[in-house]
């Protein structure tokens, strides 16, 4: 593999392996901590992404009886993990994603913005000293939403439309759609009714168009709230 090139999973697993038979066999230990590294970042990345699929299930679990899905006790757990092992191995855009996460679950599970918050900030702040885009996105959304919570209108926009304008640009289009449905909502707040229907419109064209259906689900629900 080319100096610098980034490592896969498979090629980090590989390389403990073959640095074990040579310590092992040829008295080599001089890799070790390197093969440990790799290792701790396998477990990051798998850490962040058991985490994902915990948090995808508890936001597609239907209500019942109009009480909320449950927490599940193993997702903070699991980004925090990814947080603590991206932070001793330098992975600023690790960092960045785990961050966010940990922001997402407070705010978006746990209804507690005052937590959430302060976790968001740093995650925007790193993914933009990284160039991370997309993390960048979410972190601007989630900021935007938290924004808005507190009546501060005009900032939730403004996070918001930035969050779109960076979606745009990595073609993340049903992300625009779902901030499209935030921004509806401010809009009615503001006494912009028509903007607000006007952008529940492109919104849903976009959602429709790239088979984000639960996005249009969402869509027609605010068309009923505003």
């Amino acid at each position: 593999m080319p100096a610098g090139a980034a490592m896969s999973t498979d090629d980090r697993i590989e390389r403990a392996r073959e640095i074990y038979e040579r310590a092992v066999f040829g008295g080599d230990t001089s890799a070790l901590i390197d093969a440990e590294e790799g290792l701790d970042a396998v477990e990051a990345d798998a850490a962040l992404a058991r985490g994902l699929i915990l948090h995808a299930r508890f936001q597609s679990a239907p209500a019942d009886a109009g009480s909320l899905p449950a927490e599940d006790p193993a997702e903070l757990p699991l980004f925090e993990r990814a947080l603590e092992l991206y932070r001793a191995l330098g992975d600023t855009r690790g960092e960045a994603e785990a961050l966010f996460w940990i922001g997402c679950l407070h705010q978006f599970i746990r209804h507690d913005n005052e937590t959430a918050v302060p976790y968001l900030e740093r995650s925007c702040r790193l993914a933009a000293q990284t160039g991370d885009k997309p993390t960048r996105s979410e972190a601007l959304r989630h900021l935007g939403i938290a924004a808005h919570a507190a009546g501060r209108l005009d900032e939730a926009r403004e996070r918001l439309e930035e969050s779109s304008r960076l979606r745009r640009e990595v073609g993340a289009l049903p992300g625009v759609a779902s901030n499209m449905i935030g921004l509806a909502y401010i809009a009615a707040a503001q006494d912009r009714r028509a903007d607000a229907l006007a952008t529940l419109d492109e919104a849903h064209a976009i959602a429709r168009a790239h088979g984000a259906h639960a996005i249009v689900r969402h869509i027609e629900q605010a068309r009923t709230q505003i």
